[in-house]
């Protein structure tokens, strides 16, 4: 039986792999291990050690607490219209990564009309 805490830092590997691009075999080549390894890890199914999340955090350019964040309210926060797998989900990670991606100023007026469009739904 996996633990939640496993299942929380795999899904958390998998978030921050999403967001910077990452397929799981380059994460794999950058770390020196299988892709299947990466796939047990991010759904919990294995454990990561603690070496082997430092080379995971140091791949994915963010610290090891990265992981570990939101661990106590994991969903608890959330509004009632916000899916709590909403971090799980590749379409609002491609849609984070492509927000992201717009210059800054283009990117304030977005969120603007984003706003004003929930706003009237």
């Amino acid at each position: 039986m996996t633990h939640p805490v496993d299942v929380h830092v795999g899904k958390r590997i998998r978030h921050r792999r999403w967001l910077v691009g990452m397929t799981q075999q380059q994460l794999a080549e950058r770390v020196g291990i299988k892709f299947q390894q990466i796939q047990k890890y991010e759904t919990g199914a294995n454990r990561v050690s603690a070496s082997r999340l430092w080379d995971i955090a140091d791949a994915l350019d963010v610290s090891v607490s990265f992981f570990f964040e939101g661990l106590e309210s994991d969903s608890a926060a959330l509004p009632d219209n916000v899916p709590a797998n909403l971090m799980g989900d590749k379409e609002a990670l491609d849609l984070i990564r492509s927000y992201y991606a717009i210059p800054e100023h283009q990117r304030r007026r977005l969120f603007e009309l984003a706003r004003v469009l929930s706003d009237v739904a």
